[in-house]
């Protein structure tokens, strides 16, 4: 009789709301439509916190910028960074109040060690900012990625094996879709490289962004592809799924995107032929310090070109990419590149603040490094690196802390891809290195980490690995 009278209601206040909703909806009200997902949020943050992390993951390719939807002006990622800030907020109330810990061997581990001094290193910098709110703004939007996605991440994998998959196909299904949508509309415009900048918004704000998320994940299309245990049936629909987002990745007419995916590929065949890590070390030494000592003759080898240079044909594309005579991009990038060095050059130590790099480059900017898209109002984007942002914005440590976590994460990823026996955890952790190559190779020449797109899949690859380290380095996965 209870149980009846229960479901009674259940069903009453159902049809009550569905009657509401609809007049409500004929008068162009469509908020209450949310009523029923922000209970079902609601829920999962007091009852499975770990489902709502999958689901902020799954939102991820789909979400939207207020900024870019003239909202204000608010530079925020709607629906995830709100949800990612609520699992932060009950995340280290757990952490403070309750008895559970997060393991020692977690905060001992090398990765997070880095990602700790990271995050310190930003809040200090954050109090000599040039810009104090803007930087600040830019740590606790760092902490809304790194605690919920690596910290709350390394739980959730540490729990069930399973629960790493879940994570990898939250994003890859709906980023498919995202893909398959913009290709669609694409095709619509003839593929052309004009529509190419535009043609994925409102999910990505443009075609650099997009072309790097997608070169994140054609390592781990791929390495699906070729998984011999799979179905048939399984095969042929990620048949389907690595033809989509090779045709998204081709007319990305993103050239560093393109240039990453071989990186990657690259990188698999020194582990396929088994070459030493200590000789790839040498090698990125050698040519990061030749980078560095020659970085004042490369920027200047500039020649001014009133034209920028665009063409829709794949081979030409690639030889622009060394072209720094005539190519736009190309040029602007050394522009921008030669202003981070000159803010370092200025404020070597502390840096200018964390996130301040736009509103703070257009002084340090010469005449004769110009280009036809260079600007003064700090609305063209960042220093276009994740390791010279850095260097202008936190100084020296800034930018050494990038680097040291990249070493660290290819370090610890590599010495364990040899180490391990079980074949199903070989391979995620070669998939999730071969999509971080991609992404790290890219972050020469862009910077997409203070954004969900990139942060998600990028801190929630160093905590898989991080979890087979602890967790799954010695036995059998079963489940």
């Amino acid at each position: 009789m209870y149980s009846f009278i229960q479901n009674k209601w259940v069903y009453t206040v159902g049809i009550l709301f569905s009657i509401l909703n609809a007049y409500l909806f004929y008068y162009d009200f469509y908020f209450l439509s949310l009523v029923p997902l922000a209970l079902a949020i609601v829920y999962a943050t007091v009852f499975a916190l770990d489902k709502l992390l999958l689901f902020a993951v799954f939102c991820t390719p789909f979400s939207l910028n207020l900024e870019q939807m003239d909202m204000g002006g608010l530079g925020l990622y709607l629906p995830t960074e709100p949800i990612l800030f609520g699992i932060m907020f009950i995340y280290l109330s757990k952490q403070i109040f309750y008895k559970k810990k997060l393991d020692s061997s977690v905060l001992k581990h090398p990765i997070t060690l880095v990602i700790l001094f990271q995050l310190l290193w930003i809040l200090i910098t954050s109090f000599t900012s040039e810009i104090p709110l803007v930087s600040f703004k830019f740590l606790l939007s760092r902490l809304w990625f790194v605690i919920p996605v690596y910290f709350f991440g390394i739980q959730v994998f540490k729990h069930r094996f399973k629960n790493i998959n879940a994570f990898i196909w939250a994003y890859l299904i709906p980023l498919t879709i995202v893909l398959l949508i913009t290709v669609i509309k694409h095709a619509g415009e003839g593929f052309s490289e004009e529509a190419g900048h535009w043609i994925m918004s409102p999910f990505f704000k443009d075609h650099t962004s997009y072309g790097a998320i997608i070169a994140l994940f054609y390592p781990i299309v791929v390495s699906l592809f070729f998984d011999k245990e799979r179905s048939a049936i399984s095969r042929a629909l990620i048949a389907i799924i690595l033809l989509i987002f090779t045709v998204a990745l081709f007319y990305s007419y993103t050239r560093a995107a393109w240039v990453s995916v071989v990186g990657a590929f690259m990188v698999y065949l020194l582990f396929v032929f088994k070459i030493k890590f200590k000789y790839l070390m040498y090698i990125g030494i050698f040519v990061g310090s030749f980078i560095i000592i020659n970085f004042t003759e490369l920027s200047y080898m500039v020649q001014k070109n009133d034209a920028e240079h665009t063409t829709e044909d794949f081979g030409e594309r690639l030889e622009s990419m060394s072209n720094v005579s005539s190519d736009a991009s190309n040029l602007e990038r050394l522009n921008r590149w030669s202003c981070a060095i000159r803010m370092f050059e200025e404020r070597p130590i502390f840096g200018w603040g964390p996130g301040v790099y736009s509103f703070q480059y257009a002084p340090f900017q010469q005449a004769s490094d110009l280009t036809i898209i260079s600007t003064n109002f700090g609305t063209g984007g960042n220093a276009h690196s994740e390791y010279l942002g850095p260097l202008a914005e936190q100084g020296v440590l800034g930018s050494l802390s990038m680097i040291l976590l990249v070493i660290v994460i290819f370090y610890t990823a590599s010495k364990l891809y040899l180490e391990l026996e079980d074949k199903a955890v070989k391979r995620i952790l070669m998939m999730v290195m071969l999509g971080l190559v991609t992404y790290f190779t890219h972050g020469i020449l862009n910077n997409y980490l203070d954004t969900d797109k990139a942060s998600v899949p990028v801190w929630g690859f160093a905590a898989i690995i991080v979890s087979i380290d602890l967790y799954y380095r010695k036995h059998k996965v079963l489940s």
